[in-house]
């Protein structure tokens, strides 16, 4: 699969989950770049706005194995990955393997549970593997988390480790839908007889695998390179910043512009591309000083302002 084949193979799964989810083109390409990257992602916002629907419709139009996991305080890590359970008749231990080992894994709320739990998705975040009893088992590919939470305002939820946090190559949230698609909503709603809206298949796990390979052929000039580096140097000299970009964190910001690039169609990483994801995967991975957080900073602000100190590279092209 070349460029041009897997701009048009995201098209289609991005026309496909429109007609199921209200929500702006920006967000379902935003997620997607997260699918062709091999990231995991990270949906924020308030109780109501869709979030399990996207992740579900875009393991549908995927044709990928869909597991959905309720993150709730009771939740033990064995209900994640799996445990051993004793036959009687065999007289032995065996495997019984839980809801981690599916294409598409969604962590529903993961901020409900204590960080114990949520713990027990790093290795399969990190390493697309469970070590469970002694033994190390491999996950399917492709693997993707979705994980979706609710502002920490909210009442009974944990904030997320670090650790976690940055094993998610993007995070962003879905917001409101405006008048018009609110009035959508109601006008689809009115024009079918189930609760919800149905999806269809525009790909499958094969031509998945194919798609995510393709941002390994996209190239990044040195300039581009430089400008990553900088950027994300740039935000661990800012005094409001106690933890800057990883150099994770720099590792992911790569990747990610190499998979906008392959939406956008194009064999080489431009500019945009880089500022089409920055937010979306630095962002999270700040850790403000006491100070800062005190007095509000969003990080935003701070990733904005070391975007805008680094002159941008131009693209002979």
């Amino acid at each position: 699969m070349n460029v041009a084949a897997a701009a048009d193979a995201c098209d289609d799964v991005l026309e496909e989950i429109g007609t199921a989810v209200i929500g702006t083109d920006e967000l379902f390409e935003t997620i997607l770049t997260a699918v062709v990257g091999q990231g995991h992602v990270l949906l924020e916002d308030v109780p109501g706005t869709g979030k399990t629907l996207t992740a579900r419709s875009l393991a549908t139009a995927l044709d990928l194995e869909f597991a959905r996991i309720q993150f709730t305080p009771d939740l033990l890590p064995a209900d994640i990955t799996g445990t051993h359970v004793y036959d009687e008749h065999a007289g032995e231990f065996s495997f019984e393997a839980g809801p981690i080992f599916a294409n598409v894994v969604l962590a529903d709320e993961i901020n409900r549970a204590p960080p114990k739990t949520q713990a027990a998705l790093l290795e399969a975040m990190g390493e697309q593997q469970v070590s469970i009893g002694g033994e190390t088992r491999e996950l399917p590919e492709p693997f993707l988390v979705i994980a979706t939470q609710n502002p920490v305002e909210q009442e009974g939820t944990f904030p997320l480790p670090e650790a976690q946090v940055d094993r998610f190559m993007i995070k962003t949230e879905m917001g409101y839908p405006d008048r018009d698609g609110e009035l959508e909503l109601l006008d689809r709603r009115a024009d079918r007889h189930s609760r919800t809206p149905t999806v269809g298949r525009v790909a499958d796990r094969e031509s998945v695998l194919e798609l995510q390979s393709v941002p390994e052929t996209v190239s990044v000039e040195p300039s581009i390179r430089t400008y990553l580096v900088d950027v994300c140097r740039a935000t661990r000299e800012d005094d409001r910043v106690d933890v800057g970009i990883s150099p994770r964190g720099l590792q992911r910001l790569f990747e990610a512009s190499r998979a906008r690039a392959v939406l956008s169609g194009r064999e080489y990483v431009a500019p945009e591309d880089v500022h089409a994801v920055v937010h979306s995967v630095l962002d999270h991975r700040l850790v403000l000083t006491t100070e800062a957080a005190v007095r509000g900073v969003d990080p935003r602000t701070v990733v904005e302002g070391a975007v805008n100190d680094v002159p941008v590279p131009s693209m002979e092209r």
